[in-house]
């Protein structure tokens, strides 16, 4: 590439990486305690909301905190409350229903809200931006800038306009320099920038490694006489068996719209497992399909989800910045819920971001924020469920289920537990077991009506990347690639990602026959799972050019 031209740069007082639930309430409160603090947000998606995906029921004690008035406006997306309940254990050909009473009060949905969270943060967006935040849509943040003393200065965006093998193509454009006296960085799950942070400055030291699932959801247009209003439903066991873990979730929403959704964790052994199949395989069980026949489907999308909990959030702070909502690794994993801490997460560091300010601080570390969470709503959270992914792992589904509720029950009533604080052990990435282990599984045949094929739900997302451009998916040992990926675990890119981004091909005899792998970078919806889950951790995920990716009109 040739020589690039200086970028220019702008000054902010903070500046914030991801327009997420807590990046658009850091900026929020910030702005409500000084107008005068400068703010920026730099937003990845092609306009905000365009990447994010969730469930989605809220616990609204974070909107509470953030925007007491919240339910006087008009605008806001938050309109329909729970009315039904319900939990389920599935088996192959049928469901028992657990009762509410059994459930740990911190399980209970109701006073909670099922939202689109990306029409949420479109309004947080229109709130930020009416007290003077300024927001920057489909420009990615792809570098950490840092000061003469290695304290985080700011963010820069990437170059627009780069062709594939590297070259300027004529719409060339340098990318901008974001500085800050301080920078937030709200990436969500397996952010790519707090990757670097993390490493850099350590900050994963004497904590757990961060766990992961990966959620797949479909949003539908229902029959009329088959919406409930209100009604959320969760459910566990069946398609996947009692080693792997895993669950679903079936929310109705207003306008006739339901969302369902599967969350698999990341932590499954067998690499014949493929999470997009699973979620397919889910809906015909008898208590779901009916939901969806004569209904049709409108939206699809996944996204890694953290899982860690209390004893995977890393240290929060460095010279210069601190980490909010999940990127840090808030998710309660029983609840499926974690805006609400993310939005309290970025109060926290905004309010001590403007202590700071008004003592005149600059790229220092912000300690008390760090200090602040554990003893916070989000340490209150999360400490009462910290076993319940541990010993899922453990014990498999039925076993380490009940042990979770007994241990949250005990949290509960008791404030302790007999387990202490359980570890999690290893990452992911590790988890996989040779294929010679296992048996392929053989998925059945999408119907195209309840169920659908990966090409035609990536087409449903609404994904797009400028096609001549770097490949963002970077394999750093392609020989590796394929004697352990494929050599050893048969290959489970192709299967673990829910978008057709990876395969393995077989060329022809002419060619000597070796397999060659191809990534269809256009068709990745930026879920993480590969920078999550290959075995070797030889896949690295960039961020592409900004605004490429889905764009989700209603997730």
């Amino acid at each position: 590439m040739p020589d690039l031209s200086p970028r220019e740069s702008m000054e902010f007082d903070v500046v914030v990486v991801g327009a997420g639930p807590a990046g658009l309430a850091a900026a929020i409160r910030l702005k409500q305690l000084n107008p005068e603090i400068s703010v920026v947000v730099v937003e990845k998606g092609s306009e905000v909301g365009a990447h994010i995906l969730s469930g989605a029921v809220i616990d609204p004690v974070g909107i509470d905190r953030l925007i007491p008035d919240w339910s006087a406006d008009a605008e806001a997306p938050i309109r329909t409350k729970v009315t039904d309940d319900r939990f389920y254990l599935l088996g192959p050909a049928g469901a028992i229903r657990l009762p509410n009473f059994l459930m740990p009060p911190l399980m209970s949905n109701h006073g909670n809200y099922v939202v689109s969270l990306g029409n949420v943060c479109r309004w947080l967006a229109s709130r930020a931006e009416a007290l003077g935040v300024e927001i920057y849509p489909g420009f990615a943040a792809a570098e950490v800038l840092y000061d003469a003393n290695g304290a985080v200065a700011g963010v820069a965006t990437g170059d627009m306009g780069i062709g594939r093998n590297g070259e300027q193509k004529p719409g060339f454009t340098r990318g901008m320099e974001l500085r800050g006296k301080y920078t937030l960085f709200a990436e969500g799950a397996r952010g790519s920038l707090t990757k670097q942070l993390i490493a850099r400055f350590k900050l994963s030291e004497g904590r757990e490694p961060q766990k992961f699932g990966i959620g797949l959801k479909e949003l539908w247009k229902v029959a009329p006489e088959k919406h409930k209003p209100g009604l959320v439903q969760h459910s566990f066991g069946w398609p996947l068996d009692g080693r792997t873990g895993g669950g679903s979730f079936l929310y109705h929403l207003e306008d006739g719209q339901v969302v369902v959704g599967f969350v698999l964790h990341l932590n499954y052994e067998n690499p014949y497992i493929a999470p997009f199949e699973e979620f397919q395989r889910f809906k015909t069980h008898p208590i779901i399909r009916p939901t969806f026949e004569g209904g049709k489907r409108i939206a699809y999308g996944a996204r890694a989800l953290t899982e860690g909990g209390w004893q995977s959030v890393p240290k929060l702070t460095f010279p210069g910045g601190a980490l909010i909502g999940c990127t840090a690794g808030f998710m309660n994993v029983p609840r499926i819920k974690g805006s609400h801490n993310a939005i309290v997460s970025g109060i926290l560091a905004a309010e001590t971001l403007a202590a700071a300010l008004q003592a005149g601080r600059a790229n220092d570390e912000l300690a008390d924020y760090d200090a602040a969470w554990r003893e916070s709503s989000i340490g209150r959270d999360l400490k009462p469920v910290r076993n319940v992914k541990p010993l899922w792992s453990r014990f498999g589904t039925l076993l380490g289920i009940g042990l979770g509720g007994f241990d949250m029950w005990l949290n509960t009533i008791f404030r302790v537990s007999p387990f202490g604080t359980l570890r999690h052990g290893k990452p992911d990435s590790a988890a996989l077991k040779p294929a010679a282990q296992f048996q392929p599984i053989a998925y059945p045949k999408p119907d195209g009506v309840i169920t659908f094929d990966k090409l035609s739900s990536v087409f449903l997302s609404n994904t797009n990347h400028e096609e001549d451009q770097p490949v963002h998916l970077h394999v750093r040992d392609i020989a590796l690639q394929q004697s352990s990926e494929l050599g050893i675990y048969a290959g489970p890119s192709a299967r673990y990602c829910p978008a057709a981004v990876y395969e393995w091909v077989q060329e022809s005899s002419e060619a000597g026959g070796s397999p060659r792998y191809v990534i269809n970078a256009q068709n990745c919806v930026h879920c993480k799972t590969c920078d999550i889950k290959d075995p070797n951790q030889n896949i690295n995920w960039v961020p592409p050019e900004g605004g490429g990716g889905p764009n989700y009109p209603n997730m």
